[in-house]
């Protein structure tokens, strides 16, 4: 082997050792090694032969073969992703409570401002505020909450303190509004009216 093949030499065996040691995920599944690829074709390189013989090829040394596995090719496996998230999974509004929309209509029959409703339903599932709702509609004005059960709806309405009103299982939020404490009671009383 001459000196200048020798740098060559050293490159694979690190390029080997480094593919042996970032390949050892235990996650991924084992690879097909690639087929065996046959010697190199001769490479004119000039020679370092101390005789200084004009024309000396040299052939370039071949890569270690079993150093570790192969390192991982354009056509790999990829690991697949759903293009969109599940559906969120929320418990269902108790039978014979108004929902959340019936609620702001209610509200907007009455003469009641409810600007710009958003369904913001996913925000009461695992993924959003994880507050256990079944529906949740937004306005600038108010903000309505269902939950299943009573027991819920009565926990997240101390929570809230003076900034919410309950009846039932609907609970109404003034925190994100500016609803001004005189129109507050308008809107309760609208929904108290709906049982």
């Amino acid at each position: 082997m001459t000196n200048r093949s020798l740098p060559a030499v050293a490159v694979l065996v690190i390029a080997a050792a480094l593919t042996a040691a970032c390949g050892d995920d235990a996650e991924e599944p084992p690879r097909a090694e690639p087929p065996a690829a046959s010697a190199p074709a001769p490479v004119d390189v000039p020679s370092s032969d101390p005789t200084g013989a004009p024309g000396a090829t040299t052939t370039p040394a071949a890569p270690p073969t079993g150093a570790g596995p192969a390192a991982p090719s354009a056509g790999g496996t990829t690991e697949r992703r759903p293009a969109s998230p599940p559906p969120v999974k929320l418990p269902v509004r108790p039978t014979g409570t108004p929902g959340a929309r019936q609620v702001v209509d209610a509200f907007k029959a009455a003469g009641l401002k409810v600007p710009n409703p958003r369904d913001r339903s996913v925000d009461c599932g695992p993924d959003g505020l994880g507050l256990g709702c079944s529906e949740l509609l937004a306005t600038d004005a108010v903000t309505v909450y269902v939950f299943p059960d009573e027991t819920s709806a009565g926990d997240i309405a101390e929570t809230w303190g003076g900034q919410s009103f309950r009846r039932g299982t609907v609970v109404l939020n003034y925190l994100e509004a500016k609803t001004p404490a005189a129109d507050r009671a308008r809107y309760e009383k609208v929904l108290t009216g709906l049982r």
